[in-house]
């Protein structure tokens, strides 16, 4: 997997691709509104537009967020800017079938995972309509479902390469064996995992696989919904839709903890002129098979300071005094 700068925005290769992106990816979960309590759309513009002229050219997004609002924000956003960006979307939660596995409700409304071939036909449809664009450039299933079979779902995938639909094919929230199923299948060029430094289990089950197989790690909620940020204290209260405010990774104890790493890495982020989340983002992309890293961006200023991270260059002892400092203040983490 190819590193170089482009300015001195760190840029890598997806896969096997011959496509290239910002290693620090925006992600758009929160611009959706669901389960982040609501969204400004005029702001969330912003975002994207700062992010972009930060030299950010990953924009990560996917109908489930908010039912397709996320997708509507990010094609108005990328109006006249498309050619500047690799942009990533998803498929497999569906709601205009009641086919597949049911996953949640969303407001009454039952979503299924399904990767079924007539579902992804339609939904990459809906997906460029919505995007305004006529090609993806990163196409994913986002939540894998257990009733089709990974053959089918890959070939259908492989024809919309082929047909100009999609340019890289990824895979997210998966286990070893779907990755293995999906390499027999067809070119996977990256998963997308959760990881962070409250959550690093793909370091010993995904990761070595990936590294195997030039298969690139793309890492959301590096930041660990907003935990590792330094900027949510003991006293944050999370009101309304907000899932943080019933998640046991949010208790009290839990913020406690993570402020004591805060206090142990400013030292760090002082000697760099960086923020204390610039530093964890920075941190995660200089860990072994993390490719990019995924960071959501609700105003501009977020935007900005998260594209910023993509220019430091972590020394080695910096990189061993985070880890000593998570390794002492993380690893009872509950949640």
């Amino acid at each position: 997997m190819l590193d170089r700068t482009a300015g001195d925005q760190l840029k890598r290769r997806i896969g096997g691709s011959d496509i290239e992106a910002s290693a620090i990816g925006l992600g758009t979960w929160a611009i959706g509104g669901w389960m982040w309590g609501g969204t400004d759309e005029t702001k969330s513009i912003r975002a994207i537009q700062a992010s972009i002229d930060e030299g950010i050219t990953l924009i990560d997004t996917a109908p489930a967020y908010g039912q397709g609002l996320a997708e509507t924000i990010v094609g108005k956003a990328l109006k006249g800017r498309r050619d500047k960006v690799v942009l990533a979307t998803k498929c497999g939660l569906v709601w205009h079938t009641q086919q597949g596995n049911h996953f949640f409700d969303y407001e009454g409304v039952p979503v299924h995972r399904y990767l079924g071939r007539d579902a992804i036909i339609h939904e990459v449809e809906q997906s460029l309509k919505r995007l305004g664009t006529d090609v993806i450039d990163h196409y994913i299933t986002h939540w894998q479902d257990p009733t089709t079979p990974v053959a089918e779902t890959m070939e259908t995938l492989e024809t919309l390469k082929t047909q100009g639909k999609i340019r890289s094919i990824g895979a997210s929230n998966t286990a070893p064996e779907e990755v293995r199923a999906y390499l027999a299948a067809g070119q996977l060029d990256a998963i997308q995992e959760e990881y962070s430094m409250v959550k690093r289990d793909i370091e010993t089950s995904l990761v070595p696989l990936c590294l195997e197989n030039n298969v690139s790690v793309l890492s959301y909620s590096s930041l660990a919904l907003g935990l590792l940020s330094g900027k949510i204290g003991p006293d944050r209260v999370f009101e309304g839709d907000d899932q943080r405010k019933d998640n046991p990774r949010f208790s009290t104890a839990n913020r406690e903890k993570v402020a004591r790493l805060m206090t142990a890495i400013t030292p760090i982020a002082e000697a760099h002129g960086a923020t204390n989340a610039q530093i964890v983002i920075a941190w995660t992309l200089q860990q072994p098979g993390i490719t990019f890293s995924l960071c959501g961006a609700r105003d501009e200023k977020q935007a900005v300071e998260n594209a910023k991270a993509g220019r430091l260059r972590l020394s080695a002892s910096d990189i061993e005094a985070i880890g000593k400092a998570a390794a002492e203040n993380l690893t009872d983490l509950d949640g």
